[in-house]
Parts: structure tokens; C-alpha cells; sequence
């Protein structure tokens, strides 16, 4: 016979482990805020940059390629650092030394120290991405919510690419790029500290992630390759779209504020799509989302090209949701296909393959443009995102074999 005292007791010893998933959760959003908005904020130095230190744009591009490059480049390296140390340590210890690569920037007199600054940056950066997104996938998998925390996760990127930023840029208004350099520098820092109190102990390596059912084996293989491919034409797609949709907006008659107001309009819906395309994915499946928000995108792309510029600017919020949307139900498919014991080197190898989609897009599509022009540029986007249908299907399948 149940004593009814065997439930409260229960129920009194499962309600701790609420703590460290919010802890774990609240840790990896708040690492993905840090650090998506310590490197949007290089796009408020760079001028002043340029300015103080006489530089060519090819060199102001190599200054922003350094950054992004390293943090695309080592993101597998970190994954192999942290099986080696502990997520915990190489994540805080990443935070730190993008922190403390600003307060090296903000000391620079020249472009030597600048470009040594940003590799270490990147660097720093590189660890992120598939550690604090494999935190988020094992601290939540016992709860069964591991999508929809990972939509937030995704959301609070967009939350420190626009608060960042743009707390800086104030800031510049009445102090100099040195101290401006500074004060992110500090933030990282203790954005490190912080994470270090946050996260969980045992949340902290690979030796204690829970071996329960959630923690199933990887799926077949393919299905993962598939994502990866998904995801790499969905990054294209979007930093191709974001390279041609000034020039767009700019030949059907919007000045400067026109186009700032479009972007803004656009990243609003898009910061929106992050956070309900998750919770979309985890009710209705990966596949029927991704065909939702890629169909849709494919034809708002389209109808950005044929609509005049004040249809246009009312369907931004929609083409920003789907544009934006997928890379939260792609993400939370990743640690179904991975398997627990695989997570961080699988988040590194989907990370790395986006970033530097996103990374070859704009120059690829460039030259699409320059020789075809931007209309048909962007329906040849569009064209080519269709590409992701069949390749969900196949990531499906994996699932269900799986």
C-alpha cells in the first residue's frame, strides 16, 4: 500500500532538480547573449577603426574575417577541449578570453595588435555555440523540453545583438572607442564569473550527463549529414538575403532611415521566429516546420522582389520569422540525431558548417548579382532554398528509424 508521505516525499525530492535546469538554461542563454553581442558590437568599432588607424576597407574586412573565421574555425577544437577538461572550464574560460581580447583591443596603437585582439576573440567565440547549446540539450532532456529551451537559447542571441551593440554605440557618443573597448572587455569578463557560479558541477563534462532514455544513441547517419546540409543552405540563404535587401529596398525608392527601419522590422520578426518556431517544431514535428517556414520564405523572397516598397515593409516581421525561424527547429534536432555521448562534437561540426555558410554566401551570391543583377539573384535564393525540403524529408526518416 502507497503511503501518501511516499508521494510528498517524491515530490519534494524531484522539485530540486528544477533549480539546476533553469540554472543551466539561464547560464547558456546568458553566454549566447554575451557573446553574439561582443561580436555584432566589431560592426560599431570598425569605423572608428578605420578612422584612427588610417586603414583600406580590404583591411577592415580582414579585421571582421579574423574574428568570425577563427570562432568558425575552432568551434570542433573546442568541442575536443571540453571532453578533455570539462565544458564548464572551456566554456568560462572561452568567455574570459573574449572579454579579455577587447581589453587588449582597447590598448592597441595600431593594426598588429587589433588583429591579434579579434583572433583571440574568435578564438574565445569559438566555444559558445556547441558548448553552451549542448548545456542547454542535456540539462533539459530529463523534462523533455529540449527544442523549446533551445529556442530560447537562440532567442537570447538576437537579445545581446541588439542590446549590445546599441548600449555601446550610446556610449561612443561621450567616450572614446578605447573605453568603449574596455567596458566590453569587463563585460565578458564577469559575464565568465557569472557563468562560472551558474552552471551546475554536474553539468559541467561529458562524465555526467544523464544516461537515461532521453540520452539514446545516435541516429543513422545520413540523417545527420542531411541537417547539416539544411542548415548550411538555410545560413546562405539568410546572409545572402540580408546582403541583398538594402540594395533591393534602395531601387524601389527607401533612403537611409527606410532601409534602417526594414532591418530593424526585419530582425524584430526574426528574434520572434527563434523563440516560437521551437515550440512549433516540438508540436508538429521537424519536417512539416522546416517545409512551413522554408516554403514560406521562398515565396516572401519572391514577392520581395515583385511587391512596391510599402507591401514590402508591411511583410518584413513574416519573411524575418521564417527566415530566422528554422535555425531553432534545426538545432533542436541535432541532439536527437547526435546522441548524448556526441552532442558537443556534433554541435561544433552543424555550427561550424552555418557560420561559415553565412561567411562564403555574400561573396558567392555577390557575384551571382554582379552578373545577373539583385532581382534575379534573389529568385535564384529563393530557388535554391526549395533544396531544403527534400532534405528534411531525409532527416525525418533518420528520426523515425532512429
Amino acid at each position: 500500500m502507497n503511503s501518501p508521505y511516499a508521494e510528498a516525499d517524491n515530490t519534494q525530492t524531484s522539485r530540486p532538480e528544477a533549480s539546476p535546469r533553469r540554472r543551466s538554461l539561464f547560464a547558456a542563454c546568458g553566454a549566447h547573449a554575451v557573446h553574439d553581442g561582443l561580436t555584432d558590437v566589431i560592426y560599431v568599432l570598425l569605423p572608428l577603426w578605420q578612422s584612427q588607424f588610417a586603414l583600406s576597407y580590404s583591411l577592415v574586412g580582414l579585421l571582421r574575417g579574423s574574428y568570425s573565421g577563427v570562432m568558425a574555425g575552432f568551434q570542433l577544437l573546442a568541442s575536443r577541449f571540453a571532453r578533455r577538461w570539462g565544458r564548464k572550464r572551456v566554456l568560462v574560460g572561452g568567455t574570459a578570453l573574449a572579454g579579455l581580447s577587447y581589453l587588449i583591443a582597447s590598448q592597441a596603437n595600431g593594426i598588429g595588435w587589433l588583429l591579434l585582439a579579434l583572433v583571440l576573440g574568435g578564438l574565445g567565440a569559438s566555444t559558445q555555440h556547441p558548448l553552451a547549446s549542448s548545456l542547454v540539450a542535456d540539462s533539459q532532456q530529463d523534462g523533455g523540453k529540449v527544442k523549446e529551451a533551445l529556442s530560447h537559447y537562440n532567442f537570447a542571441g538576437d537579445i545581446g545583438k541588439t542590446l549590445i551593440p546599441g548600449l555601446i554605440g550610446l556610449l561612443l557618443v561621450v567616450a572614446s572607442w578605447q573605453a568603449g573597448a574596455a567596458l566590453i572587455g569587463l563585460l565578458g569578463m564577469g559575464a565568465a564569473a557569472l557563468l562560472w557560479w551558474l552552471i551546475p558541477r554536474n553539468q559541467g563534462s561529458d562524465t555526467n550527463r544523464p544516461k537515461n532514455s532521453a540520452g539514446k544513441a545516435a541516429a543513422p547517419r545520413g540523417g545527420m549529414w542531411a541537417l547539416q546540409a539544411t542548415g548550411i543552405i538555410d545560413s546562405a540563404v539568410r546572409m545572402g538575403f540580408l546582403t541583398f535587401l538594402p540594395f533591393l529596398l534602395s531601387s524601389k525608392g527607401a533612403g537611409t532611415a527606410g532601409i534602417g527601419v526594414a532591418l530593424s522590422l526585419l530582425f524584430v520578426g526574426g528574434a520572434f521566429g527563434k523563440l516560437l518556431c521551437g515550440y512549433l517544431g516540438a508540436r508538429v514535428g521537424m519536417m512539416k516546420t522546416v517545409w512551413l517556414t522554408e516554403g514560406t520564405t521562398s515565396l516572401c523572397i519572391l514577392l520581395a522582389v515583385w511587391l512596391p516598397l510599402s507591401w514590402l515593409m508591411m511583410m518584413l516581421p513574416l519573411l524575418g520569422l521564417a527566415l530566422n525561424g528554422t535555425s531553432s527547429v534545426l538545432y533542436g534536432t541535432v541532439p536527437e540525431l547526435a546522441g548524448s555521448e556526441k552532442r558537443d562534437h556534433a554541435f561544433a561540426l552543424f555550427y561550424t558548417g552555418t557560420i561559415g555558410a553565412g561567411a562564403l554566401s555574400p561573396v558567392l551570391f555577390g557575384h551571382l548579382g554582379d552578373l545577373s543583377g539583385v532581382p534575379a539573384a534573389l529568385q535564384m535564393l529563393a530557388a535554391f532554398l526549395l533544396l531544403t525540403l527534400p532534405l528534411s524529408w531525409k532527416v525525418q526518416n533518420s528520426l523515425d528509424a532512429g
